[in-house]
């Protein structure tokens, strides 16, 4: 019985990309601002693109998974900003809103 263990794997790194996203789109926002969103629309794009060439099924699929996570995060960045402006988070002083 040989098993197969990329789909735990897979799954695993998933579970640990969106974990890292949530304060990292925090943080984004807090330090960026909306601009923030282009830096993810970026990475996801490049994330999508090389999911596309590369000959490693495993990598492909986890570079789709941070891909399609850093082009969701621009609408939790959007969502972010909102609970800014409600009290929910601590503003930066220093930015302009």
């Amino acid at each position: 019985l040989k098993m197969n263990f990329e789909g735990i794997i897979i799954g695993l790194v998933t579970f640990v990309i969106i974990g890292i996203f949530h304060p990292l789109v925090i943080k984004a926002e807090y330090f960026f601002g909306r601009v923030s969103m282009w830096i993810f629309l970026f990475s996801g794009i490049v994330c999508v693109a090389f999911s596309l060439i590369t000959d490693s099924f495993s990598l492909s699929a986890i570079l789709g998974v941070l891909g399609f996570t850093c082009l969701w995060s621009i609408k939790e960045v959007i969502d972010q900003e909102k609970r800014v402006k409600e009290g929910r988070y601590p503003k930066n002083p220093r930015r302009k809103y």
